[in-house]
């Protein structure tokens, strides 16, 4: 079982925000909806332009234009991760709002078909379609990506390759897609199954040194694979571009909270890691094979199944590998203050993920449309409008 909270509401030292070592960066999908309809709304362009001056480089654009990212700036903590992914939605909402329009965070779209969405116009997204074809076209989904500051690549991967082990446990706290185009797909994430169809996704290979990892970027890309290192489409990967490492795994979370409390464990999970590898430990680095058994099963169960401890090599319900992962990281919890956060993420093993909450709204009233309309209630709770 996990430690009892504590009062500690520490923060990390100045030195280790200062190099921006355990940074946060937090971007979020959202659908664009139509209040009346509740269906998709292929309406992201104007609202990049409503949202020019008010969200400037923090709003963008994805493949599909009822689809919506934004992204945070670099945050020191968790507490100004909260502020800044509160203001984000916020601002998302009332600029939907003036365009007659709402959003919505679930990993997919309860009913509306992807055939119905329009494609962002640009040379980026035409030329994945043009590579991809139906698989880009149908690729309509909404995810949560958490970047982690480590300055010290090198050591990054070393972080990456022993972080692999626990996206299961993680991703199973985030599951919220069980439906598809109008059906209970009976699982709780279905929007990594529908990502899987993209090539560079799931769970990343070890990785030996840093040196192994840019020669396989630099082959991919000398055999015209991929034109740059952002189509490796992993569930976690050394960002291109930042000093960070990339956590891709999760459906967005419906409630800011539950994104924060999200945001504070990966947070801890790298500060332990990277903890250990200074103290010339590590921890067990197991085969893609094996971790994709249990990927798979909180893709399907959520938390309500059994993930594998393969270092007792039997089955555990995933509650209780969860508290484990949460004992394991919960120094670092003191460290940075995220206590109250961590407290969310007993909330959701308690009363269940957004996935939980879409299939109970459709047990009671078997309407997809009071299934969306939950989605925005619970999308917009606690923002400022």
């Amino acid at each position: 079982m996990s430690a009892a909270p504590s009062k500690s509401h520490s923060r990390p030292p100045l030195s280790a925000r200062k190099n921006r070592l355990f940074t946060l960066g937090i971007e979020e999908e959202f659908q664009i909806i139509d209040p009346e309809t509740r269906e998709l709304r292929s309406h992201v362009e104007q609202i990049m332009e409503d949202g020019k001056t008010l969200l400037r480089e923090r709003v963008k654009t994805e493949m599909h234009q009822s689809v919506v990212e934004v992204g945070t700036d670099i945050c020191p903590d968790v507490a100004c991760a909260r502020v800044a992914v509160t203001k984000l939605r916020s601002d998302l909402w009332r600029l939907a709002r003036n365009r007659n329009l709402t959003i919505a965070a679930s990993g997919t779209h309860p009913f509306s078909h992807w055939i119905d969405q329009k494609i962002t116009k640009g040379e980026r997204y035409e030329g994945i379609v043009e590579d991809m074809q139906q698989v880009a076209r149908a690729n309509l989904i909404f995810g949560l990506h958490v970047h982690v500051g480590i300055p010290d690549r090198a050591v990054a991967i070393q972080v990456m390759n022993m972080a692999r082990y626990f996206l299961p446990h993680i991703f199973a706290l985030s599951t919220n897609s069980p439906f598809w185009l109008g059906r209970n797909t009976g699982f709780k994430s279905y929007r990594v199954k529908v990502f899987e169809r993209f090539p560079r996704t799931g769970i990343p290979d070890v990785f030996e040194s840093l040196a192994e990892y840019n020669d396989y970027l630099d082959l991919l890309v000398k055999t015209k694979c991929i034109d740059n290192a952002k189509k490796i489409w992993w569930d976690i990967r050394l960002h291109p571009f930042f000093d960070t490492i990339e956590f891709r795994v999760c459906d967005i979370p419906m409630r800011v909270d539950e994104t924060i409390a999200l945001a504070a464990l990966m947070q801890a999970l790298v500060s332990k890691l990277h903890k250990l590898l200074k103290q010339n430990l590590s921890w067990r680095n197991y085969r893609r094979r094996l971790l994709d058994e249990n990927r798979w099963r909180a893709s399907r169960h959520g938390l309500d199944g059994k993930l594998i401890d393969f270092g007792k090599q039997e089955e555990v319900d995933t509650r209780l590998l969860i508290l484990e992962l949460l004992e394991f990281v919960d120094q670092e919890i003191d460290e940075f203050g995220s206590r109250k956060e961590i407290a969310t993420i007993h909330e959701i093993l308690k009363n269940g993920t957004g996935a939980d909450r879409q299939l109970a709204v459709w047990k009671n009233t078997h309407d997809l449309k009071a299934v969306v309309d939950h989605i925005v209630a619970e999308t917009t709770f606690g923002l400022k409008k």
